[in-house]
């Protein structure tokens, strides 16, 4: 019995176009998963499915904007017709606007908010049907290091990362009778696009990073691949409700 095997299942993951999700999408593509990609970029989607074919991957785009609820539900029906099933939602759709907490504005503030969080709700009922009716799934979804501390650039950031914890916590008590596993990932700093403008933004920040981390460097969307298969596979199906750094350490770090 291989517990990290994948071939059939079908793996929706939003913000699949690049950093994180890709390499997320990358590591399930690797035990067999189908992929579909969700976002609104279809060029820089086009990029990202290229690397999956190149991998010998069976991988789709399909557009849509995941804090519009017409829009997830759209893209499980989309998935339902091209695959007939829908067995892993990664919901990795996110956004961030430093500033500090009396300068932004309340559409500022809503557009964090729906688009890290509210969306992954939007997403998780839309997908839960097609899990129910094909006997359980795998949501796994992002939070982040301002999950679990605080930055004053950071306000609706770490808001909505705190509540991707506590959303998956409760969708976890709630569908484990429906044999649904409900876990949260929480990347360290991976560089990616948007730590990339972090960096930009915050002064000193890489030099703090690498020197706080134990593995004295920034992850990469590649150290992702491993916590995907292994929450996205049957090597999960008793982990539930949980919150797992993947952050080399940063968390524990002095």
């Amino acid at each position: 019995m291989n517990l990290f095997d994948l071939a059939g299942k079908v793996a929706i993951v939003t913000g699949g176009n690049g950093g994180i999700g890709l390499g997320m999408a990358r590591g399930m593509a690797s035990l067999g998963a189908r992929i579909v990609i969700a976002g609104r970029n279809a060029e820089k989607a086009g990029v990202a499915l290229k690397a999956l074919h190149d991998m010998g991957a069976e991988a789709i785009f399909i557009a849509a904007d995941v804090t519009k609820k017409a829009d997830c539900q759209a893209l499980v029906a989309s998935t339902l017709e091209k695959f007939s099933r829908a067995d892993i939602l990664v919901n990795n759709a996110g956004t961030s606007i430093r500033k500090m907490p009396q300068d932004f504005t309340e559409e500022e503030w809503h557009h964090v908010l729906d688009t890290n969080l509210t969306s992954a709700f939007l997403c998780s009922q839309a997908v839960y049907p097609a899990m129910v009716k094909a006997g359980g799934g795998k949501i796994i979804n992002i939070g982040s290091m301002m999950s679990l501390f605080g930055a004053p650039y950071a306000t609706p950031y770490a808001a909505s990362k705190g509540g991707i914890v506590q959303m998956t916590r409760a969708m976890a008590t709630a569908w484990a009778r429906d044999n649904i596993q409900v876990n949260a990932v929480l990347p360290g700093w991976i560089d990616t696009e948007l730590t990339q403008r972090a960096r930009q933004q915050v002064d000193g920040l890489h030099e703090s990073v690498e020197k706080r981390t134990p593995h004295g460097r920034w992850g990469t969307p590649h150290d992702m691949a491993g916590i995907a298969a292994f929450l996205a596979s049957g090597a999960s199906d008793f982990v539930t409700g949980t919150a797992i750094p993947v952050d080399g350490g940063f968390s524990i770090g002095m």
